[in-house]
């Protein structure tokens, strides 16, 4: 009796179909998804955006980073028996079998212009660019939408109230992939509030850090020129090889 495959395994499996070009008949474990109504059978355990590709389908916008963290890949899906719309990315969330995927239409989010050293910090600067944000109704739809799993109607609500630090806070890991305001029902652009808290609180009430000033005064007197010369003179490999042994943070 074959050893039964843990999940790790199973997706290393999967892979092997689109990181070694293995012969498709030695993948053991495969799925039925749906893209755009059109059934199509890809290995098991798979990200969405890698099984769109191994159904022959080539993305030239809307991946970004790949696998990564940029939040471009905003998908929205149901699965097989459930009618309620789920939200995620492409990236990281993997197929199951009967899974429905469709296409994301461009839902606008147009970003206010302003100077943040003229805005008054208090929330009239967020009800003047952003006046929208009085019609939340505190649904929590935007929060049961976010990938990463943040409070986002918690940091809307914060912002309308003035409260820059707590916004900007809740806020922090957001990567402004736009499911929020695509499943808002009040068409908020929550991401966009959140940023314009981040940069008001940053601006006006977060310290400015010690090292900050030491390293920016050893700029100006040119302590990194020298290193920095040789970084621009250095050819692809030299990069690479620097890139490769630099010195990283311990966690």
């Amino acid at each position: 009796m074959n050893k039964k495959m843990n999940i790790m395994d199973r997706i290393a499996d999967s892979a092997k179909s689109v990181t070694t070009g293995v012969d498709a008949k030695d993948i053991e474990h495969w799925v039925t998804i749906y893209v755009m109504g059109r059934a199509y059978e890809v290995p098991a355990d798979l990200t969405i955006l890698t099984a769109m590709e191994f159904a022959g389908y080539k993305f030239v916008r809307g991946v970004g980073c790949r696998q990564g963290f940029c939040g471009a890949c905003s998908t929205i899906y149901r699965k097989k028996g459930d009618y309620k719309l789920q939200t995620g990315m492409a990236c990281q969330t993997r197929v199951e079998d009967g899974m429905y995927l469709v296409q994301i239409p461009f839902v606008p989010a147009e970003k206010a212009i302003y100077d943040i050293s003229k805005e008054s910090y208090d929330v009239n600067a967020i009800l003047k660019h952003y006046p929208e944000i009085a019609r939340c109704v505190s649904c929590n739809t935007c929060t049961k939408a976010c990938p990463q799993d943040l409070e986002v109607m918690d940091y809307v609500q914060a912002a309308l109230k003035g409260d820059f630090k707590k916004a900007a806070e809740e806020s922090f890991d957001c990567i402004q992939c736009g499911l929020c305001a695509a499943r808002c029902p009040s068409e908020l652009v929550q991401y966009h509030i959140a940023q314009l808290a981040r940069r008001m609180y940053g601006r006006y009430e977060f310290p400015e850090p010690d090292y900050l000033k030491k390293r920016v005064k050893e700029i100006d007197m040119g302590k990194f020129n020298k290193e920095m010369e040789k970084i621009m003179k250095a050819s692809k490999k030299e990069l690479v090889k620097l890139y490769a042994e630099r010195e990283r943070e311990s966690d």
